[in-house]
């Protein structure tokens, strides 16, 4: 199969690590092994997130004397995608001697108009109790928001309309090439009235970013791969219970988290409901055992993985 892969955030960096490079490395070395199973049996596509990376960055931005104004989000979003790119590059290069594995910059457009630039929801960067949060929405002029028992800054995060470099990683993966891309949820650009790309302040949702790829691709599965094993029907009650084999319109009647399974429900969910063919959402060391349909939490358009006829 063709299998695009998301891996979360945490996948390189948990909420309760220090930011160090060596801990990200250690983590990406572990990601690694998942992925390059994964690689071995099908073709693979990794998009990955960037949330922890790119709000240390603004912080060590917005800090810095020696800068007139901190530098904006989608030079940010560059920078995380060329260091997280080349740690899993080099890691499947060195797990995958002969494979070619190539790490792209690349940019996702964006509507200017889009109404999200003037309601900030992207969580970026690490928590921070509510006092420290907002002291330092004071001194950087940031938008924060409580997300669980603590506080983090929170970006605008306009819809994406298409991977600008699309063509190319479709030409890349015919030659056999394992491509990383589409980091962070691409580098959020717009066009002039002369077509020109400029980048704008915003993070895009890695997730929905994936979905779109995927399709575009003609991806026979999307996995959005995090931490937790499956999503959870009643999450936080006393009833909760996890999620095994399931349907857009059954996910799309329950309710989720704006800032965390939300958006990866919806992408899940858009990928099916568009190309007929599977999602799902799952633990990373799981994923094989997600493709074959004993793990995760499975979406497809009759409920069934194999995708099975419903006559």
């Amino acid at each position: 199969m063709r299998v695009i892969v998301a891996l979360g955030g945490n996948a390189v960096l948990r909420r309760d690590e220090r930011p160090d490079a060596s801990t990200q490395l250690a983590n990406v070395r572990t990601a690694v092994r998942t992925l390059a199973g994964l690689a071995g049996r099908h073709e693979l596509v990794i998009t990955h997130g960037n949330g922890p990376q790119v709000g240390m960055l603004a912080v060590q931005s917005a800090s810095d004397p020696g800068l007139s104004r901190p530098y904006p989000f989608d030079a940010l979003g560059a920078q995380t995608q060329g260091l997280l790119g080349y740690w899993i590059q080099q890691a499947l290069q060195n797990a995958l001697p002969g494979r070619q594995v190539l790490a792209m910059v690349t940019q996702t457009l964006v509507s200017a108009v889009d109404p999200a630039f003037a309601a900030p929801s992207k969580f970026v960067g690490r928590a921070y109790d509510r006092e420290e949060a907002e002291k330092l929405a004071a001194e950087h002029g940031w938008t924060v928001k409580q997300d669980g028992g603590q506080w983090r800054r929170v970006v605008p995060s306009p819809a994406p309309q298409r991977v600008v470099e699309t063509r190319l990683i479709r030409r890349m993966m015919g030659e056999g090439v394992i491509v990383v891309c589409a980091g962070g949820g691409g580098i959020p650009v717009v066009r002039d009235e002369r077509g020109r790309l400029t980048g704008v302040e915003a993070v895009v949702d890695k997730d929905l970013t994936t979905a779109l790829l995927a399709e575009a691709l003609d991806c026979d599965a999307f996995l959005a791969l995090t931490d937790v094993p499956h999503v959870l029907r009643g999450f936080g009650t006393p009833a909760e219970s996890p999620i095994r084999h399931t349907t857009p319109h059954e996910l799309r009647a329950l309710d989720f988290p704006a800032g965390s399974m939300g958006p990866k429900v919806e992408a899940v969910c858009r990928f099916v409901e568009t190309t007929g063919d599977m999602a799902a959402i799952g633990r990373l060391d799981q994923a094989q055992r997600i493709l074959d349909g004993t793990a995760g939490t499975i979406v497809t358009p009759n409920g069934r993985w194999p995708l099975t006829s419903t006559l």
